[in-house]
């Protein structure tokens, strides 16, 4: 029964660890989901102009487009650039804070780490994908969920609330 007991531990070993490099071949394999924004991979919509890209945002960010890219959100876009550039490849670049809630965010801030302003404190955000043609608020609450707990001393309705 023992010389058995150890044949059986070697041979669940050595399957268990096929099991783990067929594991780390499929990982390999797995391709993930293309990103995709309105119809448009991510490497084609980094290489849209901005007119193209207007055609493809919502109605309110397309008449804030047309009216032009002001001087400060440009300033934005070209500290998140210079970020970028400093940066070592493979890593995130460094934070760039700011006020500006109503800025849109465009293909060209992706993989940016933008600090949003919320009143009190800045609010570290990776832009991804998915958050273009959003504005920059949108990724920074600006208050405090209620969490509601009991009623306080002088609540309305404190008769129904008695500790047992």
């Amino acid at each position: 029964p023992v010389c058995q007991r150890r044949r059986f531990t070697f041979s669940f070993l050595f399957t268990a660890r096929m099991d783990a490099e067929k594991v780390a071949e499929l990982r390999k394999k797995r391709a993930f989901r293309k990103f995709t924004f309105r119809g448009i991979e991510l490497d084609q919509l980094l290489d849209l102009t901005n007119d193209e890209l207007m055609d493809l945002v919502t109605c309110r960010a397309r008449r804030r487009m047309s009216r032009g890219l002001k001087r400060k959100p440009m300033a934005l876009i070209k500290r998140l650039r210079q970020a970028k550039k400093e940066a070592a490849p493979g890593e995130k670049p460094k934070g760039v804070k700011t006020h500006l809630r109503n800025m849109i965010i465009v293909p060209e801030m992706i993989g940016s780490i933008v600090g949003i302003y919320n009143g009190k404190m800045f609010c570290g955000v990776e832009m991804k994908p998915e958050m273009v043609g959003m504005y920059l608020g949108e990724f920074a609450i600006t208050y405090k969920p209620v969490r509601h707990g009991r009623p306080g001393v002088s609540a309305a309705h404190q008769t129904r609330f008695i500790p047992l």
